[in-house]
């Protein structure tokens, strides 16, 4: 947000380039957007096409970056994705385990809603799509790529924890502790969107896909952190 510019070359002008090659070079592209580039309003899950309206330079240029792989003409699969985790690097739910091996108290945002989604997800997700869509080429375009069920960030969090705490790691924080707080709470530069659910009925019946609940993917990452 402080690097408009900056931020602009990276998501918008360099994918440009990227779609540009990949489209002389006669291949596919794969790219990752974000929910970002909606505007976060209501509570039903956003559909590929519904309009978009980004609050936030990085939300804006991400979708600049989408307009410039469309307008190249390179064969290309967007996923847009949210809430993004891993095993290896830091992530919400390791940040919330630390925290609570540490604290008696926590404060966690309830008013953004979506689905935690592991990158493994979104890399079987891209492989299983890419090898479809060459063989059938009108597959290709924009889908929306997450775990399936929504949470908050507070649920999220609670749900990390007493997976944790039943798995016998050294919780100090109490179940009850955990504190509901809306985002106004925690000021960020890019603001954030409140209503990140988005719907995969066109990933699904476009590739014969059945998305796992969040809750499965994030329990075999905090299995994999933990032992």
């Amino acid at each position: 947000e402080s690097e408009p510019e900056l931020a602009r070359t990276i998501n918008a002008s360099a994918v440009g380039v990227l779609a540009r090659e990949a489209a002389a070079l006669g291949a596919w592209l794969a790219h990752y957007s974000t929910d970002y580039v909606f505007d976060g309003s209501g509570s039903n899950p956003w559909l590929e096409d519904s309009p978009t309206g980004p609050l936030s330079v990085y939300g804006q240029t991400k979708l600049e970056g989408e307009d410039a792989i469309r307008a190249s003409g390179v064969r290309h699969l967007i996923f847009r994705t949210s809430w993004v985790y891993a095993a290896r690097g830091g992530n919400f739910a390791k940040t919330m385990l630390r925290l609570a091996k540490e604290r008696d108290k926590l404060t966690v945002i309830n008013d953004q809603i979506g689905a935690p989604t592991g990158a493994e997800l979104l890399a079987d997700i891209t492989a299983h799509a890419l090898r479809a869509a060459q063989q059938q080429p009108q597959l290709g375009g924009t889908y929306h790529a997450v775990a399936s069920g929504e949470t908050s960030w507070h649920g999220y969090a609670q749900h990390v924890i007493e997976f944790a705490r039943r798995a016998g790691q050294p919780i100090k924080v109490g179940a009850s502790a955990i504190e509901p707080v809306p985002t106004s709470a925690f000021p960020t530069p890019a603001k954030r969107p409140g209503n990140s659910r988005m719907s995969t009925q066109k990933l699904q019946q476009a590739f014969g896909f059945t998305l796992p609940a969040w809750q499965t993917g994030v329990e075999r990452m905090l299995t994999e952190t933990l032992t």
